[in-house]
């Protein structure tokens, strides 16, 4: 392939990237068509990095760029295409379907027969498209009649099918920085052929600065804002902040339902309740229910930190949970997100032990491993103790006939007796059991076995027989 900058489009008619008119929105005539030109992307556009090396070699395959909106993934398909001289035809996963593909890759059968031209499909917001629809392109990339470069604001992983994905090369562009967007938007106001340059308008650099701050790395948004400000505007005209702020509207909170900053937020929250920081926990849950997230998806997450990363150490900690989440069913968004608050702050500043859910792991695996082990006879009911082998049979020993309702007596297969699988920790109410576990394993229960911290021993001579430690208010 050549490795100049050639023409794309479909061959058939107007190009979709090239150059438009006025008509156009500002966002679309201002689109480099240089890798030079492109901001905020040198990690993957730079001299040395694979992706800008293999567009300007033209020897790129096929791609999938995942990144936030307004970030550049359209402009660099369409420079894959003009790099590679290839055809681009894009494909709108909204809009268009099968029966659509189906017709590209025959368009693109006989480009590649007669003149031996590669099509470039452009997939925009791939993770629409559903996994048969997926699929059908599969057969095409392998053969290579078609080469792809799907767009999404999904995490990949997730928004595309394996098969599809193991067969793509995948990029995440980065959020534009201020600097990147001020830098935009003074292109569009200089550039007299596509942009603005014509109307000699003036922002200030406070202006600018104020414009970038406003638009969360969406280079796209800054520049519909410009233009319709614009559109107010006599030419030499000052572009205010004020003029900007009504263009803009109520500023959008960064996080989308099916974007990589749902679950980026849920991460955050959940890691500053695990990490005790009420602040940041409460900040990640503002910012999701601003956005229009369901509480409810937080209140579920709630009950997992309750049980994964308090466990024990505060068993009131699911209970306030889920009483929480009947308040918010009960009383609505309104005044049910204070109680998702609530929970919320004591969750964070609960103790923290993950010693239960290590236990549930170290169980199952246990199981796992022994899942034809017969139950001790003596643990049996009455009647399936009668038909058990008589060597079996162990006379069951009633704990609350002993002192302290307790009596040592093993309750697990043979094959496992003494295997123990939580360990408390020193912090809240497992400081308290870990001293009854000491106190059982004096009298013959399960050993108690270090993991981190020792639990304090308790002899005979400092508890009597009928007070248990940890038992007493």
């Amino acid at each position: 392939m050549s490795k100049g900058v050639g023409k794309s489009g479909s061959g058939d008619g107007p190009s979709f990237f090239a150059p438009g008119s006025k008509a156009e929105p500002l966002a679309a005539r201002m689109r480099p068509d240089r890798l030079e030109d492109v901001l905020g992307q040198q990690h993957l556009l730079a001299v040395g990095r694979p992706l800008g090396d293999a567009i300007r070699n033209g020897g790129i395959g096929s791609v999938i760029l995942t990144g936030p909106s307004g970030t550049g993934k359209t402009t660099i398909a369409s420079l894959i295409g003009r790099y590679t001289q290839q055809t681009v035809v894009v494909l709108n996963a909204v809009t268009d379907g099968i029966p659509r593909l189906r017709e590209i890759v025959t368009e693109a059968e006989r480009r590649l027969n007669f003149d031996g031209r590669r099509t470039l499909v452009v997939v925009d917001e791939i993770h629409r498209w559903a996994k048969s629809q997926q699929d059908a392109l599969l057969p095409h990339v392998e053969n290579g009649v078609i080469s792809l470069c799907g767009a999404t604001t999904e995490v990949p992983a997730f928004a595309v099918v394996g098969a599809l994905l193991s067969r793509c090369c995948v990029y995440a562009l980065r959020p534009l920085v201020i600097g990147d967007i001020v830098e935009v938007v003074e292109r569009a106001l200089s550039d007299r052929s596509r942009g603005l340059g014509e109307r000699a308008l003036h922002v200030t650099p406070d202006t600018l600065r104020w414009l970038g701050e406003q638009c969360d790395g969406d280079a796209r948004r800054a520049l519909g804002a410009l233009e319709a400000v614009s559109n107010t505007l006599p030419d030499g005209a000052t572009v205010s902040v004020d003029a900007l702020s009504a263009s803009l509207g109520v500023r959008v909170v960064a996080y989308d339902r099916i974007d990589i900053d749902r679950n980026a937020v849920l991460s955050a929250f959940h890691k500053s309740c695990r990490g005790s920081d009420p602040h940041a926990a409460l900040y990640w849950l503002a910012r999701a229910l601003l956005a229009g997230e369901d509480a409810q998806v937080f209140l579920r997450r709630l009950a997992a930190i309750a049980t994964e990363d308090i466990g024990l150490a505060d068993p009131d900690a699911l209970q306030v949970v889920m009483t929480a989440w009947e308040a918010y069913r009960r009383l609505g968004p309104a005044e049910g997100e204070r109680a998702v608050a609530q929970a919320t702050v004591y969750c964070a500043t609960a103790p923290k032990s993950n010693r239960l859910y290590l236990a549930w792991r170290a169980a199952q695996e246990a199981a796992q491993g022994t899942p034809s082990e017969p139950v001790p006879a003596h643990l049996l009911n009455s009647e399936m103790h009668l038909r058990t082998d008589e060597a079996r049979r162990v006379s069951y020993q009633y704990p609350h006939d002993y002192p302290g309702a307790f009596v040592a007596q093993p309750y697990q297969p043979d094959v496992l007796q003494g295997q123990t699988y939580y360990q408390p920790g020193p912090f809240g109410e497992e400081k308290r059991i870990a001293q009854r576990l000491a106190w059982w394993a004096e009298r013959g229960g399960p050993p108690v076995e270090s993991a981190g911290t020792t639990p304090a021993a308790v002899s005979a001579e400092q508890v009597n027989e009928s007070s248990i430690p940890g038992e007493s208010a």
